[in-house]
């Protein structure tokens, strides 16, 4: 995997995550410009996991094993956008609470991925 793609995904993440909190904190939903954040982040994560598909294709291996590492892969594509169509549901502040906490979720997840890899 690339490292700094990895870490770029979970800076990204994080800050997603600050962003959305701050909103939960002054008592918003997620607004327009959240979303637009989240389209960011999920692009960044399908960046990686092409990178991660195309390295598996190629023939290298993950230390983990390749079905933890494509189910790792998988679960981050899906974290942010899951947590966008939640909010959409839910235009409370609570709605900002969920993006905010697949934010951090995906920060953990990036970690994770890192460490199947063998970094």
């Amino acid at each position: 995997m690339l490292d700094v793609l990895t870490v770029v995904t979970a800076v990204a993440g994080l800050l997603l995550a600050a962003w959305c909190g701050w909103a939960a904190y002054r008592d918003q939903p997620t607004k327009d410009w959240h979303f637009i954040g989240m389209a960011v982040v999920t692009l960044l994560v399908l960046v990686q996991l092409v990178v991660g598909i195309v390295q598996l294709a190629r023939g290298e291996k993950p230390d983990q094993g390749t079905t933890i590492f494509v189910a790792y892969l998988l679960g981050s594509f899906a974290c942010v956008p899951a947590a966008g169509f939640l909010s959409l549901g839910e235009r409370t502040r609570w709605g900002s609470v969920t993006v905010a906490a697949s934010g951090v979720v995906l920060a953990v997840l990036e970690v994770r991925l890192f460490d199947i890899w063998g970094g």
